[in-house]
């Protein structure tokens, strides 16, 4: 009897045609959490090409109903204008025609982690309804750029199917991008106009303009101009890197020694510092890096992350949003009766800097759910999926609350923003932050802060009402005490009780 092998068959895909079969991975699993993603993708990357020259977002979105695919989805038109810094004619294609290109992969804080969702927008609008994607940009020069474009997936190349140049006689700047795609935005809707009123809290500078399918209109108007700091590309930390990280920096290094290697490919590592770590680390500072072997790169990289003086990464590299204006974005959009925010100082995890911004917000428009209302914020971006995943939710719900006197039925908002150069997501939809001990700890340290003065509001408000309740009784019963006083003692006139009420009045302002 002979036994019949079968032969394995071995084949490259590329990177379109691997996230084409795989879609699932950048959260757009059904067609109204799809719509939901493209949307958000596209209007994150308006809203960086404006901050990128810090200026003041304005970004318009329309989404037009185009006919029904099937009985549970339709075919939409998504229009997303901004008013950025463009985009080169030379990179327009392959900025939106091949994924995992872009501009996000420097070592600094952006919205965007991968160089995939605006990609993968477009690439779920083409592979559902097979339709380009028009884009128009310009940097604010003298012409307008406009593509037609597709993706050819099985090479993972931008394919142009027309070309124009346009006179920019108003010096227009921006990029204006509109394709087609399936979706159920009836189902999304409540969760595509909440991440709209999220955006407009955690980007008080931004006016955001969204038109609906039914042409209804919500206008997000910006609060303040004032914008945070740009901030800074970094060199990585020496806790942060691994061996291949190593390799290409020797690959790449002009430096003919160690010391002038870690001082030019490292953050934060002066002459001192990379004395003491060769040193430590029992390496000749004048060896040629180019001339290290294997073994010594993974010695190298074993002592750096073992070594302890080297100094904590600064935040120049982050962009956080800062008390002034995340209080201004909540009070934009919540208008609470009291509000806290604090800010911790920069942290880090694995190297990577990172900040931890948080808010608890009091009454007004805080909405009434019969628990704590909780915004969940990264880079800026809204996360509003998976929010029992978050690490936030995590050390929100395990709060003693009893101890500050809080109820989670009470109008409570609880605002968390992380911003850093990698945000630890737990997957590649951006949806919720992995819960990572040093992250942990500063959201639990930022709040308990608040807590605490929120505990202090909320003994002072009680106090008032009791002092309300008790001058009300006063109020109530002193002219009734005063009343029977003077029947009982057979006199005619009725005492003044009106300096005794005064007196109770300006004693229980003077405590409240």
């Amino acid at each position: 009897m002979k036994l019949q092998v079968a032969q394995a068959t071995f084949e490259e895909i590329s990177a379109s045609d691997f996230f084409y079969r795989n879609r699932d991975i950048a959260g757009l699993t059904n067609p109204s959490r799809a719509i939901f993603v493209a949307i958000r993708e596209i209007v994150e990357n308006a809203l960086d090409a404006a901050e990128s020259q810090k200026i003041p977002p304005d970004v318009y979105v329309r989404l037009s109903y185009e006919g029904e695919a099937t009985k549970e989805t339709q075919i939409y038109k998504l229009r997303v204008e901004d008013n950025g810094c463009g985009i080169p004619p030379r990179f327009i294609p392959s900025a939106f025609g091949q994924v995992l290109y872009g501009s996000k992969y420097k070592l600094k804080q952006a919205r965007g982690t991968f160089g995939l969702g605006g990609k993968m927008a477009v690439l779920y609008g083409q592979i559902t309804t097979h339709q380009p994607v028009f884009v128009t940009s310009s940097t604010g020069q003298e012409k307008i750029y406009s593509f037609k474009l597709m993706i050819d997936i099985q090479r993972n190349k931008p394919i142009i199917l027309d070309r124009k140049v346009l006179i920019n006689k108003d010096q227009w700047r921006g990029t204006i991008v509109e394709f087609t795609l399936e979706g159920d935005y009836l189902r999304a809707m409540p969760k595509i106009i909440e991440y709209f009123k999220q955006t407009a809290m955690v980007n008080p500078y931004a006016n955001i303009t969204f038109v609906d399918p039914k042409g209804r209109l919500y206008k997000f108007i910006r609060g303040t101009t004032v914008m945070p700091e740009s901030p800074k590309e970094t060199m990585p930390h020496p806790y942060g890197v691994d061996v291949e990280l190593l390799q290409r920096l020797i690959q790449i290094t002009t430096a003919t020694n160690m010391s002038n290697f870690l001082k030019a490919h490292f953050h934060r590592v002066g002459e001192i510092t990379a004395q003491k770590f060769l040193a430590f680390a029992a390496i000749p500072p004048s060896k040629n890096p180019k001339k290290l072997s294997h073994e010594e790169i993974v010695r190298l990289m074993q002592n750096l992350k073992k070594y302890k003086d080297f100094l904590p990464p600064d935040a120049s590299c982050l962009s956080p949003l800062g008390e002034d204006l995340l209080k201004a974005g909540i009070e934009k959009e919540l208008k609470p009766e009291y509000l806290v925010v604090h800010q911790r100082k920069p942290s880090t995890y694995a190297g990577h800097p990172f900040i931890v911004e948080l808010a608890m917000a009091y009454g007004g428009d805080v909405p009434k759910r019969g628990t704590f209302v909780i915004y969940r914020f990264a880079n800026k971006i809204p996360l509003l999926y998976d929010e029992a995943s978050d690490v936030s939710y995590r050390v929100i719900a395990a709060m003693n609350w009893r101890r500050y006197k809080v109820a989670p039925d009470m109008p409570i908002a609880i605002v968390v923003h992380i911003c850093s150069t990698k945000v630890p997501y737990k997957t590649v939809g951006k949806e919720f932050i992995s819960d990572r001990p040093e992250v942990r700890r500063e959201v639990a340290n930022a709040l308990r802060e608040v807590a605490r003065q929120l505990q202090h509001f909320l003994a002072r408000q009680e106090h008032v009402h009791m002092e309300k309740k008790r001058l009300g009784i006063f109020s109530k019963y002193l002219p009734k005490i005063a009343q029977f006083s003077t029947t009982l003692a057979q006199k005619e006139k009725l005492p003044d009780i009106d300096k005794l009420l005064k007196s109770v009045q300006k004693y229980g302002a003077e405590e409240s």
